[in-house]
């Protein structure tokens, strides 16, 4: 396909508009529009379920991670009839702000319309909407391990191991994803009968906690002159309001590199020193 030229294709039983598939994204690697389509459609069986019933918010690279960008809540002006969404009001979105209505991408036809448009991430809260649009509880928490200058991924896997411990001694299965960008978040489901301030509360002690046992490694303030060599454990990703980084989502970086699910003995290994954890480039999960 020539640069700028539109094509209409079937996708889920949908007429879905794309272009310049050789547009260049990533010009670090050559990666183009076409192969970050590809990606997104050979990993839909995994990220839909993610985004699924959330509140999609993107972040856009029209021209490429070499040109500007701009964070997107509302629907696409010109978006199709049939994209599913969901109208928020400032106080069903938590947020004290005015109505949003967002897209929800619960098949492969929405995934493709909104990364055609250079939405290469996809942000979404911790809580789902019902079919009436109304936001339930959070149905997991999130802790997301920052890395302050001095500190990479291998303190980050020390301080999983210790969130992770104290996850599961309280019932909770976490999952450490690698983010994508310099840090690491851990997932765990819940049962959504608890509020995101509860949440939030809950996430909270334990940063205090990890930091007093730890002061070493954990911080659990956000005063960024306190982070050298320490990983900041960011509790507030909880509050109702954020959103985070969808796992399998591509980052709008340097290089295409993807939030991706990791297994606990690679970060182990990692603690260890037995191993190396790096952010994983999108061709690897392929």
């Amino acid at each position: 396909m020539a640069s700028g030229e539109v094509q209409h294709v079937q996708v889920a039983g949908r007429t879905v508009r794309v272009s310049s598939l050789d547009k260049v994204i990533y010009p670090s690697t050559g990666t183009t529009k076409g192969e970050v389509l590809s990606y997104y459609v050979q990993i839909a069986d995994r990220i839909l379920p993610r985004l699924a019933g959330r509140p999609v918010t993107r972040i856009r690279w029209p021209h490429g991670v070499a040109g500007e960008s701009f964070f997107e809540k509302n629907l696409p002006s010109g978006a199709p009839d049939w994209l599913p969404r969901v109208t928020i009001s400032g106080h069903g979105s938590r947020s004290g702000g005015a109505s949003v209505t967002y897209p929800l991408v619960d098949d492969l036809a929405a995934l493709v319309y909104l990364v055609n448009l250079g939405s290469l991430e996809l942000h979404v809260p911790q809580w789902r909407v019902d079919d009436e649009g109304v936001p339930h509880p959070p149905d997991r928490l999130v802790i997301d391990l920052d890395p302050g200058p001095g500190a990479g991924l291998a303190e980050c896997a020390r301080v999983a191991l210790l969130v992770g411990e104290r996850l599961s001694a309280v019932g909770l299965t976490p999952e450490p994803v690698t983010s994508g960008s310099k840090g690491m978040q851990l997932y765990a489901e819940l049962d959504g009968d608890r509020s995101s301030d509860e949440v939030s509360m809950v996430t909270k002690a334990l940063a205090q906690q990890l930091t007093e046992q730890h002061p070493d490694l954990v911080l659990w303030q956000m005063t960024k002159a306190k982070r050298h060599g320490k990983v900041f454990l960011d509790w507030s990703q909880n509050n109702a309001a954020k959103t985070t980084i969808c796992p399998y989502s591509l980052r709008g970086r340097e290089r295409p590199h993807v939030a991706a699910p990791r297994t606990w003995d690679e970060v182990e290994d990692a603690a260890a020193g037995r191993g190396e954890l790096t952010q994983r480039p999108f061709h690897e999960l392929l």
